[in-house]
């Protein structure tokens, strides 16, 4: 089954590599009989699926969780493997997705309005007053 990140890009089953362990956790004796933990692997690099600029984005900023040009998510959280093949696919889509999203537009700096830095002044007066208020009284 192919994965659809988002209507641009759908990424061939043909492409995805699974492996599949044991898995620490819930699950008794079950556990030590049953491979439930996942490892989904997608080569970024060598994918047909990209287009030239979507791989140069997703290399730069996917850098760090590359390892040879290939993306790997592991899921383990649930005690059967099929629930975790259906995690491990989710998070693999929402990360290429959110990567491949436009950045956000820069926030630009600006000045305090003239009624804000009225208020800050005068509930900054109100607080030294009220501290004013606290001291003992000055011995005359």
């Amino acid at each position: 089954m192919d994965l659809e990140v988002s209507p641009a890009l759908t990424i061939p089953s043909s492409e995805l590599g699974w492996r599949f362990s044991r898995s620490s956790g819930p699950g008794g004796q079950h556990v030590n009989t049953t491979d439930s933990r996942v490892e989904l692997s997608w080569n970024v690099e060598g994918s047909a699926a990209l287009s030239e600029g979507q791989r140069l984005i997703l290399l730069t900023r996917l850098g760090r969780r590359l390892i040879a040009g290939v993306l790997t998510v592991t899921s383990s959280e649930q005690r059967s493997q099929l629930r975790n093949r259906d995690i491990a696919l989710a998070k693999l889509a929402e990360l290429v997705a959110e990567s491949l999203a436009p950045e956000p537009a820069r926030r630009r700096a600006t000045k305090p309005t003239r009624g804000s830095s009225r208020r800050h002044r005068v509930a900054k007066e109100q607080r030294a007053a009220t501290k004013r208020q606290r001291r003992r009284p000055a011995a005359e």
